[in-house]
């Protein structure tokens, strides 16, 4: 049967609008991406096939654009939309590191860094430029990696930090691996970051490491 033959309150579209998007369960919120269904399935029933396959939403919003397309119901254009949509729930959650703004909420920042790093397949290292009263003044990407690891510079990020006029920082990097724990390479790192840019009178306020789904924080262990 297609979802539009069904009762009012069991189409995932007016049941959003009357109940809210919470109220939807994952396949209902594909569905209304979706739009429509194939031959013999609603989008529903498709969405429901998409979900199972990769065993998880977040593994199906992850997937490449090649696996993606050859989905039923997917092509270029879907993809395309699909990414789009992600790409504004990461600027939404950003909105906490916007220019100008004093960093007041930690919860917000580790929700943007897990939506921005969570899923990267390599490690990223990455620096949040604050002024004298923890104004942001930009974010950046400095160092990419393997799966392993990445380089990062102290020449170079106080360099950054300098180029950006800061006055304090905080680090942020991912483990692909999924595990937020900090390694004793990672603290070993981040003293020498600190101490580096001491002798230029820039303070290290933190250093987030991104796992799945958990943010671990040196300040919040005394580390810093």
């Amino acid at each position: 049967m297609a979802i539009r033959d069904w009762p009012a309150g069991e189409r995932p579209r007016e049941k959003l609008l009357h109940k809210g998007a919470a109220s939807l369960s994952e396949a209902e919120l594909l569905a209304i991406f979706l739009r429509t269904g194939v031959k013999g399935k609603s989008a529903v029933d498709l969405a429901r096939q998409m979900l199972k396959q990769f065993g998880s939403l977040r593994a199906l919003l992850a997937a490449d654009q090649k696996t993606l397309c050859a989905l039923p119901g997917m092509g270029p254009a879907k993809y395309a939309q699909l990414q789009a949509g992600i790409e504004m729930a990461r600027r939404h959650l950003g909105e906490a590191l916007e220019r100008g703004k004093p960093l007041t909420d930690p919860a917000a920042t580790r929700k943007y860094l897990t939506a921005r790093f969570r899923d990267m397949p390599y490690e990223v290292f990455a620096c949040l430029y604050l002024d004298n009263r923890h104004r942001v003044i930009a974010f950046e990407e400095l160092f990419r990696g393997t799966i392993d690891g990445a380089s990062v510079h102290p020449r170079e990020v106080v360099r950054q930090a300098l180029s950006h006029n800061g006055a304090a920082v905080i680090f942020a990097h991912n483990h692909p691996s999924g595990v937020a724990e900090p390694s004793d390479a990672d603290r070993r790192l981040t003293q020498r970051l600190k101490d580096a840019l001491a002798l230029v009178d820039i303070r290290v306020l933190d250093h987030f490491v991104v796992g799945d789904g958990e943010v671990a924080s040196f300040a919040e262990r005394g580390w810093l």
